[in-house]
């Protein structure tokens, strides 16, 4: 067997999104989203963190997963095509495209730099 090392956490951070689109779409508030996901897999937030990040889902981890987020055992393992943007993605870039097409050439190297500190900010945060 191929190591499902990427596979496993890329399979479950696609179920973080559908969860987190199907608690928003609910009503749900943003914040604690991370925390309740966590809990319905019934590990701990920093366990959680962790998963993103860098941290192998091991045999017996996996298994609680698929059991908890009703999916047939080996789901996880199973590499998968990136899905497209979600809706919810989509507007975003919709909107992204919007922006860029109103403006002009300084405001886009502004919308531009604007973006690049964002993921600079979370890269940073995601190496502490």
């Amino acid at each position: 067997m191929a190591d499902p090392t990427i596979p496993r956490r890329q399979n479950t951070l696609a179920l973080f999104q559908h969860y987190a689109e199907q608690q928003l779409a609910a009503g749900a508030p943003p914040k604690g989203l991370e925390q309740a996901f966590a809990a319905e897999l019934q590990i701990s937030p920093s366990m959680w963190s962790q998963i993103k990040s860098a941290r192998p889902i091991g045999d017996k981890l996996a298994r609680q997963i698929e059991v908890l987020s009703r999916k047939p055992v080996g789901w996880l393992d199973e590499p998968r095509a990136a899905a497209g943007p979600s809706a919810t993605e989509k507007a975003f870039l919709d909107l992204a495209l919007a922006a860029w097409r109103a403006t002009n050439s300084a405001g886009r190297r502004d919308l531009k730099q604007r973006m690049k500190l964002i993921v600079e900010a979370k890269d940073a945060a995601d190496r502490l």
